[in-house]
């Protein structure tokens, strides 16, 4: 008798109802957004209210932007890296070979950006280890979920002065602030403060009479218990 070479079957994890209403989250903003019709959303709104698995949410946002740290959390998840191409996805146009491996860190050019009493969207790609910038009056808006990642670290050097960024991440980051503060200070929410099972950020830099903000991104924040942000 022939030996059965057939992989084993892959292993399910069921959801959760955060994982569900966060992916009701998720097409709530591509509603408001434009993205879905009437009819999309209702389909894709009860199949998330009846999904058992977390394969089983992942299609109902693949394609849409708003969902693509919660998409990226999932994958890791259930071990679907990309993961299934949902409705109208661009991952069904594409064939496996044409998807990317993940970054390595610090495979990516090192990030810069100068703030004069402005500030600008700034999302750090994957791979991305050191960001730096100064800021007069001004800061950005720093996005830090497409970099962060199990093992990854990234430094974020900043040099402030009545001013300040605004820091988004991801949950399980650890937060190591090694700035210097001169009449000023960084503050780090309670909640995007993890455990470091998702990276590490390291603050460095000098601040006068200015800080930053470091908040969990939109998509994680806590929705009772009171710790909104």
């Amino acid at each position: 008798m022939a030996d059965d070479d057939s992989p084993p079957p892959q292993r399910r994890i069921r959801a959760s109802d955060q994982d569900r209403d966060d992916v009701l989250s998720v097409i709530t903003e591509a509603v408001t957004n434009g993205r879905l019709d009437p009819e999309e959303t209702t389909q894709r709104q009860d199949e998330a209210i009846g999904a058992k698995f977390l394969d089983e949410l992942i299609p109902l946002i693949d394609d849409l932007p708003e969902g693509d740290s919660l998409h990226r959390k999932l994958a890791r998840q259930t071990g679907q890296a990309p993961g299934p191409a949902g409705p109208g996805s661009e991952l069904a146009r594409r064939g496996p070979t044409e998807l990317s491996p993940a970054a390595e860190p610090g495979s990516a050019t090192p990030m810069n950006s100068v703030a004069i009493m402005s500030g600008r969207q700034l999302d750090v790609p994957p791979g991305t280890a050191e960001v730096t910038t100064y800021a007069l009056m001004g800061g950005d808006d720093i996005d830090l979920c497409d970099v962060m990642g199990p093992g990854v670290t990234v430094e974020l050097n900043s040099y402030a002065m009545w001013a300040g960024n605004d820091v988004y991440v991801p949950p399980g980051v650890r937060i190591r602030d090694e700035t210097i503060n001169i009449m000023g200070g960084n503050d780090i929410h309670g909640p995007a403060q993890g455990d470091g099972s998702n990276g590490t950020v390291i603050l460095k830099g000098v601040s006068l009479m200015a800080g930053h903000d470091v908040r969990l991104a939109k998509g994680y924040r806590a929705k009772d218990q009171g710790q909104l942000e």
